[in-house]
């Protein structure tokens, strides 16, 4: 058995009903959203009866999404599956940075429910929208992006996918300039151009906020979003308050990661995008996904029996 690393999902992923069959299955599973509810009443509400425009406003989608990623993560360990490393996308990071240790679940939590209300007020003030640009490099994006003054490379994905911000405005006339050059853009349901200086304000605004919190030593290897680099306490505050507004530099975290001998990827949380990222940016691991009871016991066996994906 290779070394495992366990992956969080990010914002984009949520959908009604998420979680709720590891709730009913899972006694850890149950207590990480019972956690929740205690401090957020409503939560366990919004992941599994919760419409998608509901899950779809950020100030909901965070905390929910986070406690979903956590629960999975803690359904996964109880089903004997332990990892040596982690990496949370975007949000995701944030319950990564959770399960390492660097933070409680509970200051976690409010940290993740500050994080929404901040980045929400800045996408009301700072009106933007993502896309994802597939068909062109990496690099052919960035250089198309600098053409525009509001648009901006902010998720580096995979060398096929890279996801872009702007205002609304300039967004379309960058989808045209992204067609023109043989690409394609699609869409995606969130409610800010996140991870791009639209976020400035949100970035101050976590940093003040985590002035007065302690942060430990992760207890595992805990890549970040910001440098693709293992995290340390001493730049815990500063990762995750740049993350904010900075791009996420996905697929050089994987290769990071597959380069420090990781070569068994489960993703813990809604839905399997980091699955498909992953096998584009490195198809020789194996991938495993945890979301629900039938894909936490696929994955529980397959590990168990040393299969391949």
């Amino acid at each position: 058995m290779g070394k495992i690393a366990f992956v969080f999902a990010g914002q984009g992923a949520q959908y009604t009903g998420m979680g709720q069959s590891l709730y009913a299955c899972s006694p850890a599973a149950k207590e990480v959203f019972d956690r929740a509810e205690a401090i957020r009443p409503g939560t366990i509400r919004q992941c599994f009866e919760g419409d998608k425009e509901t899950l779809g406003q950020t100030i909901n989608t965070q905390p929910c999404l986070f406690t979903v990623d956590y629960a999975c993560a803690a359904a996964a360990k109880e089903a004997g599956i332990s990892p040596q490393g982690a990496a949370g996308f975007s949000l995701g990071e944030v319950a990564a940075v959770a399960y390492c240790g660097v933070l409680d679940f509970e200051a976690a939590f409010r940290l993740v429910c500050r994080r929404a209300e901040l980045m929400d007020d800045c996408a009301k003030q700072n009106p933007g929208a993502m896309a994802a640009i597939l068909r062109l490099t990496p690099e052919q994006v960035t250089q198309s992006c600098e053409e525009f003054d509001a648009v901006f490379p902010v998720n580096y994905n995979s060398p096929q996918q890279t996801v872009v911000s702007g205002s609304a405005q300039q967004l379309e006339a960058y989808i045209e300039k992204v067609t023109a050059l043989g690409g394609r853009a699609m869409k995606l349901p969130v409610s800010g151009g996140f991870h791009s200086p639209f976020m400035a304000q949100a970035a101050k605004g976590l940093a003040s906020y985590m002035a007065g919190l302690e942060m430990a030593e992760p207890t595992l290897p805990l890549y970040a979003n910001y440098d693709a680099a293992p995290y340390c306490a001493a730049r815990a505050k500063e990762l995750l308050a740049l993350q904010v507004q900075s791009p996420v530099r996905w697929q050089k975290t994987v290769e990071n990661m597959v380069a420090a001998g990781f070569d068994i990827f489960v993703e813990v949380g809604a839905g399997k995008t980091l699955c498909g990222l992953i096998r584009k940016i490195a198809p020789q691991v194996q991938v495993y996904q945890v979301e629900n009871e039938q894909t936490l016991l696929a994955a529980g066996q397959a590990l168990a029996g040393g299969e391949r994906c």
